[in-house]
């Protein structure tokens, strides 16, 4: 009986083992399946990755080059509406050789001055108002100061050396002034 018994557990060891060899080996099939599924997502989202980093120098590339376009042809437009004003300075200039009228010489030279000014305010570009106004150092550059004997232009500015332009409401050029003090 004895033996009987111990061939019993045997068999049933064997049986045991079996089993969980037949489960290891599911579980490795398992194992092995679910990695095969992680490598591949791993690979797609490399891919993904790879084709965005891509896809942003791309477009970096494209963007700076568009930059340097713009920044090449920015002034092209003024500079073009101010080629006229240079034509009648040309014909300033030889009015001026032909003609001895000063009156005739002064007033073409006041019209080629007046289509610049236009030609700069159509463009966006303003003078800064400084006499009389409180010295201000975000729109003023002061060059010195000056004694002044009325008490209201303590602080002002008295006199402009250099003028000062906006353009679309940002200072192009600070106005180069005179302070009193």
């Amino acid at each position: 009986m004895k033996l009987k018994n111990m061939e019993e557990k045997d068999m049933m060891n064997n049986e045991e083992q079996s089993t969980s060899a037949q489960e290891h080996e599911a579980n490795s099939v398992e194992s092995a399946s679910e990695l095969d599924l992680l490598k591949k997502e791993l690979d797609e989202q490399k891919e993904k990755f790879i084709r965005l980093y891509a896809d942003f120098d791309n477009f970096k590339r494209r963007n700076a080059k568009e930059r340097v376009e713009l920044i090449q042809t920015a002034g092209r437009e003024v500079i073009q509406s101010l080629l006229e004003v240079m034509d009648d300075c040309d014909r300033a200039e030889r009015q001026i050789h032909k003609s001895d009228d000063v009156a005739q010489i002064k007033e073409g030279i006041q019209l080629v001055f007046s289509k610049l000014r236009n030609t700069m305010i159509s463009k966006g570009v303003k003078e800064m108002k400084t006499i009389g106004e409180e010295f201000n150092a975000d729109f003023h550059e002061a060059i010195t100061e000056i004694p002044v004997t009325d008490e209201n232009m303590k602080g002002k500015v008295v006199d402009e050396v250099e003028k000062g332009y906006t353009l679309n409401d940002k200072i192009i050029r600070f106005a180069k002034v005179v302070v009193g003090k």
